[in-house]
């Protein structure tokens, strides 16, 4: 083993949690060192992979390697070892700036009821902070992320200030569900986005690629490599390529070093002060309970025994039709509009909460289309002409919905180390128990009803729903925070109860999982810890 490498703060991960950290605190002249399992991307390389892709899944521009295994949303088997019941679907990735590669770009705030779950509608868990708390760090978080949107749209978050852009604009398909649901129920609104809607920060406007999902070939799109490059230009250092495996502590429950492994097999430590565990909420957990020793037999941060407990996603109910006249998807951003005026209200006493996001990706998601339509229509015998009229005539219609539901936390749905499969490092492989509750049945029920209502007004011809629950791509729960030491892995500074000096970031904290996409809280939940860091660094 090498001789061990000396910082001030140690952060594992550099999605956007650990990045804007690293960011934030080099900043302000800390020295920072990242630590991240995955390389580098190379943009125009990962194109060319996403272009030439027989199935073109989110992960396919950054294909697991040996030294940086991640699930595949094609073989959920492939890196999860699932024992059900049911199986968990939604998916990360290791490279320098994690799964923000491959994220559609929707900035939602929570609403402040999903803050206050149980204390309003007796459900899942209340957080140990509130709305007011983060407000002016999703102010923050909107600044960094450089989120365009509509800041006169009731979106049922409070807000004292504009987006930092204008709003994405809706497209022409937009404007029909607009049209269809006047007077109903359904409020369409434009949906807020990290992504340029003009020229900003050396990246350019939004040019419609309509490849958000996987990536975005011009960095309209935020990426956390954003701030990984602001935190090394402001003098942090960036360990890529370099997997921790342990956690070392002290008889103080103090941290003492980041044991890690290179992708050439050498081996290290890190020593620091501080350490923020950013690895997402499968491989963070993971690390915590290969860090078991003989004084610390669960695994670190676990005298709660909740390490890996209370694992969510937003179970997604997937819709799709053909709608009456062209509406002319597969252009633009993957979605522009959604509907979020059903996240909230007394219904969550018995059922999930959703949002709704309208698709312009017409029926790729579903059906893998247009490709899959060219294909169907060849295999009825249509050639040439004839072929290219059927083509645009069909694929011109086609629109698809996903409802975004709710799910509780559950101690059973957890990740555990599997007791038999091991990766390259030794390090035991994710094993996931998972289950879809009665909760999330009724809100995927109410789900497929709004569609229909929907899909009615839009004057379809045919819809289909998918019998199966899709994963919406987010990871949350199994660290959650709490006020309470003996039901929760870190409080509401986001301080481990168990050890002074480890923080951690990102979704695994959340005690509920709201309906809002993760990211624009992980965000401004990151700013507001490393505000917490850089004060107490300063007393």
């Amino acid at each position: 083993m090498s001789d061990p490498l000396t910082t001030d703060i140690a952060i594992i991960g550099s999605g956007v949690a650990g990045a804007l950290i690293a960011a934030q605190l080099a900043e302000r002249g800390m020295k920072v060192t990242i630590l991240e399992a995955g390389e580098d991307v190379d943009r125009s390389a990962a194109v060319e992979r996403y272009w030439s892709a027989a199935i073109k899944v989110p992960e396919c521009p950054y294909p697991p390697v040996p030294q940086a295994m991640h699930p595949v949303s094609d073989d959920l088997d492939f890196w999860y070892q699932q024992v059900g019941p049911d199986k968990f679907a939604s998916t990360y990735i290791k490279t320098v700036g994690g799964t923000t590669w491959h994220w559609l770009g929707t900035a939602l705030r929570l609403v402040p009821a999903d803050f206050e779950l149980r204390k309003r509608f007796g459900q899942g868990e209340d957080w140990p902070i509130d709305y007011a708390t983060l407000s002016a760090y999703y102010d923050k978080a909107e600044t960094e992320l450089g989120v365009s949107g509509d800041g006169k749209a009731d979106l049922g978050s409070p807000r004292s200030t504009d987006y930092p852009m204008p709003a994405i604009p809706q497209t022409y398909l937009d404007k029909a569900y607009v049209s269809a649901l006047q007077g109903s129920v359904y409020d369409v609104r434009s949906t807020p986005q990290a992504r340029n809607s003009k020229d900003q920060a050396e990246r350019p406007a939004c040019c419609g690629n309509a490849s958000c999902i996987p990536v975005c070939p011009v960095q309209a799109k935020y990426d956390a490599t954003v701030h990984v490059n602001r935190a090394t230009k402001a003098g942090a250092t960036l360990l890529s390529r370099t997997t921790v495996v342990a956690l070392e502590t002290g008889d103080d429950n103090r941290i003492t070093a980041a044991r890690f492994i290179r992708w050439d097999g050498s081996e290290g430590k890190l020593t620091a002060r501080l350490f923020v565990l950013a690895a997402h909420a499968i491989e963070s957990p993971r690390l915590l309970l290969n860090s078991a020793s003989e004084r610390l037999p669960n695994g670190v941060a676990n005298s709660s025994g909740q390490v890996g407990r209370n694992l969510m996603d937003h179970p997604t109910q997937l819709s799709w039709a053909l709608a009456a006249k062209p509406v002319y998807p597969y252009r633009g951003p993957l979605s522009t509009s959604g509907i979020e005026n059903l996240r909230d209200g007394d219904f969550r006493r018995t059922r999930g909460a959703f949002r709704i996001e309208i698709g312009n990706d017409g029926w790729s998601w579903p059906t893998g289309a247009p490709i899959s339509t060219a294909a169907d229509l060849a295999n009825q015998g249509l050639r040439g002409k004839e072929l290219d009229q059927a083509l645009r005539q069909q694929t011109s219609r086609h629109v698809r919905l996903a409802s975004l539901v709710e799910q509780l936390p559950d101690a059973d749905n957890r990740v555990t180390l599997d007791p038999r499969k091991r990766d390259m490092y030794g390090v035991p492989l994710p094993r996931l128990s998972y289950h879809i509750d009665s909760y999330v049945q009724a809100g995927l029920a109410a789900a497929r009803t709004a569609h229909d209502e929907i899909f009615e007004r839009l004057g379809v011809t045919e819809k289909h729903h998918s019998p199966q629950v899709q994963g919406a791509g987010h990871i949350i729960g199994t660290l959650r925070m709490g006020s309470d030491a003996a039901t929760s892995v870190v409080d509401g500074d986001l301080r481990s109860h168990d050890h002074p000096n480890l923080f951690v970031s990102g979704s695994s904290v959340f005690p509920t999982s709201a309906t809002a996409n993760p990211t624009l809280t992980i965000a401004a939940l990151a700013l507001r810890l490393a505000d917490k860091i850089a004060t107490s660094d300063q007393q």
